[in-house]
């Protein structure tokens, strides 16, 4: 089980007032603030940080476990009205299994977030 991930970003303020929108429908919010960093969790403690490091940042792909169909419609709506570019509209990836159901988007730095329920 994976305790953490840390996500690089140019611009803190940016990602930060952009994860903040597009993962609330997933239940995440803004936990825990230092000098550089944000994290963000659906419960009391911070599973995903945002750190701000210009020089290397490298977009990677990052997927969200979503409850149901409709969190992962909302957050697709939610974070292309926050900026995100559309990388793969709600719908099932029956490529993956047949129950894959997830959406795409390309944040500010180009980092592909998904958002998925394999209900």
């Amino acid at each position: 089980m994976i305790d953490h991930l840390i996500l690089k970003v140019r611009d803190l303020q940016q990602a930060k007032a952009f994860y903040a929108k597009a993962l609330a429908p997933l239940g995440y919010e803004v936990l825990m603030e230092f000098e550089g960093t944000a994290g963000l969790g659906a419960e009391k403690k911070p599973d995903f940080w945002l750190a701000q490091d210009r020089e290397n940042m490298r977009p990677i792909h990052v997927a969200f476990t979503a409850e149901s169909r409709a969190a992962v419609d909302g957050f697709h709506a939610v974070a292309l009205a926050a900026g995100a570019k559309d990388n793969g509209k709600p719908g099932i990836r029956a490529d993956y299994h047949p129950t894959y159901y997830a959406a795409f988007v390309h944040d500010a730095d180009g980092h592909n977030v998904e958002a998925v329920c394999h209900r």
